[in-house]
């Protein structure tokens, strides 16, 4: 079986909801301690990349490591947004495919997950990320990406870009089935939340 790390992403400024998604109960378990706890079923190894190390310390998060995001190029932070968090979070792997995940994804399935780990090693050389697509594009924070994409990132990063779709659209990727639909629901908003709650 592949042997997988998890990258969990929780420097949002969750401006639209108004408090810390990660930090948000869903039946009474943390958003981001959800999310962990669903990765660590998955993956050997659970990095959650953060600038707010301290706000999560107090959650249950078993073989979950914490990586600090740091500000990049001068920028402010938190504004790096999810692609610079990543590429920090993937210095530190050491397997080759990883699974990344935002931390505000309430209806995660694991046996999906599990299913897509089970598919990368029919994955060609060339991909450098296995993800669902939708009419939107690709679902860029709920996939898997191959560590080797490293170099090809950061030249993206250190070029300026800043952007997921842009990234991704210039290189291959592997569509992923999705059997599932509403386990790619982000709960961005109060609204979202309601949604999740009922």
């Amino acid at each position: 079986m592949t042997k997988l790390t998890a990258i969990v992403l929780a420097g949002g400024r969750s401006s639209r909801m108004g408090q810390d998604k990660a930090l948000i109960p869903i039946q009474g378990v943390a958003l981001l301690e959800l999310v962990c706890g669903i990765a660590a079923r998955c993956a050997d190894t659970v990095y959650v990349v953060t600038p707010w190390q301290e706000r999560y310390q107090h959650l249950i998060l078993p073989k979950c490591q914490f990586i600090r995001e740091v500000p990049l190029f001068g920028e402010e932070m938190p504004l790096n947004g999810p692609l610079i968090g990543f590429a920090q979070g993937l210095a530190h792997v050491e397997t080759e495919w990883v699974l990344l995940l935002a931390c505000d994804l309430p209806k995660l399935q694991v046996y999906v997950l599990q299913e897509w780990k089970a598919f990368l090693d029919g994955v060609g050389d060339e991909a450098i990320a296995a993800l669902a697509h939708h009419s939107k594009g690709w679902e860029p924070l709920c996939g898997f990406y191959h560590s080797r994409c490293l170099p090809n990132l950061l030249n993206f990063i250190h070029q300026g870009g800043r952007s997921f779709q842009d990234w991704l659209q210039q290189n291959p990727v592997q569509i992923l089935p999705v059997p599932e639909p509403s386990m790619l629901f982000n709960c961005n908003t109060p609204e979202d939340l309601l949604i999740v709650n009922r």
